[in-house]
């Protein structure tokens, strides 16, 4: 029996197997990221030193994903998928362990935020690319709208298991079970049979490999407009991830229970979002939506910096859930579908840097500016700016096309 078109990337077998083992780790690395934020409030009190531990977390993207992806494209993506998820799971038991034996210290998170950054560098562009391997091209669309599914599932269900258990028995449990969680999404990439092949040829010296990508990237008039928009969003308006807990606690007065449901509702609007892409399906550039889902974000993340009650700040961040999981969903489709398939892991190698790279920047950025102006105040910055870098693309983009008419 054929399978829903919501779900026709199911249909190959590789790809079930590594969604079915995403579905289980993507649970255990939210409740991470919850129970990582708790942990760091509780030893500091400083959205500074929140912000810090983020820039430590994506700060390897920034150096070093541009030689990761060539590296990626130089080895089979599922050998280097099982050696990142590995250190991933490694990672999340050292935590576990370090919180269980009240041991824990701010030095410690910050060390173990390094090395997931590190195994995030190389992860990033091998698990985007390849997706886009072990499905169809008419599927891609649909294989990474159920990747952000599940992602956003995991999301809902993640925060707030891990709320819960926070409130109950402290943040050590949370990461136990993420640990935990790796072995499913382990076992699943053991079992596929697509390597993830590398690049049949390309310049035998890693500077010419890596300037390959970089100018075919430049060069493509899709490609260069969605990782400019990338990196101006994630500059300024993707890092108010950062900033859910200290609305929970700062400006609605909660616990941890509270940051929990929040992420929960995120998580809800994310679903949202992911659903409506999985059932639109078109294998072509989403620029246009991506436009108009950074417009969104921005606007949900302005209505969150004025809410003073739990319901108005929830439903502003479903609202940043929908739009966020269109946004790079979007992006990353159209990235896809555009892409050379021998040069797909330096060019999402790039996407990662724009993406994640930048996020330290962000993060560091905005954690001073809320110590200085508050968290409310800074995630309505955070939103204008945002709508003025939507608009500065879109003029960019119709400059671009006029061009393209002058010229024809």
């Amino acid at each position: 029996m054929p399978l829903p078109s919501t779900l026709r990337a199911l249909e190959e077998r590789d790809f079930r197997l590594f969604w079915t083992g995403q579905c289980v780790s993507h649970v255990g690395t939210w409740m991470q990221s919850v129970g990582q934020a708790w942990l760091v409030l509780e030893l500091t009190a400083s959205p500074f030193r929140l912000g810090v531990i983020r820039t430590l977390q994506f700060l390897p993207v920034l150096v070093l994903a541009i030689f990761a992806g060539a590296l990626v494209d130089r080895f089979a993506k599922r050998r280097v998928l099982l050696a990142t998820q590995t250190a991933f799971m490694l990672q999340a038991f050292a935590l576990s362990a370090l919180a269980w034996s009240g041991h824990a210290r701010y030095w410690h998170v910050a060390i173990l935020a390094t090395v997931y950054g590190l195994a995030n560098t190389f992860d990033q562009p091998a698990r985007q690319s390849f997706i886009g391997e072990v499905v169809r091209r008419d599927h891609i669309v649909n294989a990474i709208a159920l990747n952000s599914t599940v992602m956003n599932a995991a999301r809902l269900i993640g925060p707030a298991l891990a709320g819960v258990l926070i409130a109950r028995w402290g943040v050590g449990p949370a990461f136990f079970v993420n640990g935990l969680s790796f072995i499913a999404v382990l076992a699943a990439l053991v079992a596929i049979r697509g390597g993830g092949r590398p690049a049949p040829s390309g310049p035998p010296r890693m500077r010419a490999h890596i300037a390959e990508g970089v100018r075919y990237a430049l060069r493509d008039p899709v490609i260069g407009l969605v990782l400019l928009l990338v990196l101006l969003v994630s500059l300024f308006v993707i890092n108010f991830n950062v900033f859910v807990p200290l609305v929970a606690t700062e400006v609605l007065h909660g616990g941890a229970d509270v940051f929990g449901f929040l992420m929960a509702w995120m998580g809800a609007g994310a679903i949202l979002g992911a659903l409506m892409l999985a059932a639109f399906g078109p294998s072509r550039p989403l620029i246009g939506l991506a436009l108009t889902a950074a417009a969104a974000l921005s606007g949900g993340l302005i209505a969150l910096g004025v809410a003073r009650a739990f319901w108005p700040a929830a439903a502003a961040l479903v609202v940043c859930g929908f739009a966020m999981t269109v946004f790079t969903a979007s992006c990353n489709t159209s990235l896809q579908v555009t892409v050379r398939g021998e040069l797909r892991g330096r060019v999402m190698s790039l996407y990662a840097i724009v993406f994640l790279g930048v996020t330290p920047l962000g993060s560091l950025a905005i954690g001073a500016l809320a110590e200085w102006v508050g968290t409310s105040l800074t995630l309505v910055i955070s939103g204008v700016l945002g709508l003025a870098s939507v608009l500065a693309v879109v003029a960019l983009r119709g400059r671009r096309q006029r061009r393209l008419r002058v010229a024809g």
